[in-house]
């Protein structure tokens, strides 16, 4: 299983904001989408930074209430790490465990944003990919008999 497979089944919708934007925006915009994170873009195809739920956490533990006054652009990370379509299931499990990281956007040859990858989507395919071979062997066993 690959990030393709992983995009065929969930979608390669992405949600994006920018960096002007305020962390009050992207707290509503977080929650409305139901993500965990954003990419921060001007143009929703190219990725200048990535702002998380725990950006923005830590933003109000420095600053307080005041920091949602702040843009984006004051907390995102903007040394993303990106996957693409072509990588592993299991490539994108190291990556985030040694990273400690929990979204990847998936990008092309030309750094052309075309999805994001959640730790859920990683697990999710996994689970998937283990019932999958559990429900073989089952029948091998089965048939052996």
């Amino acid at each position: 299983m690959n990030v393709q497979s992983i995009l065929g089944n969930k979608g390669s919708g992405v949600v994006t904001i920018r960096a002007d934007s305020s962390l009050a925006d992207a707290v509503s915009t977080l929650r409305d989408a139901g993500v965990g994170a954003l990419i921060v873009s001007d143009d929703g195809r190219h990725i200048d930074g990535i702002v998380s739920e725990r950006d923005i956490v830590r933003a109000l533990a420095s600053h307080g209430a005041s920091s949602l006054g702040r843009t984006v652009e004051s907390v995102m990370s903007t040394d993303v790490v990106t996957c693409r379509p072509d990588d592993s299931v299991e490539s994108l499990m190291v990556s985030m465990t040694e990273r400690r990281i929990r979204h990847l956007p998936v990008v092309d040859d030309a750094q052309v944003l075309g999805g994001v990858i959640s730790i859920g989507d990683v697990v999710k395919s996994r689970l998937g990919q283990l019932e999958s071979e559990n429900q073989q062997l089952v029948e091998y066993i089965s048939q052996g008999r």
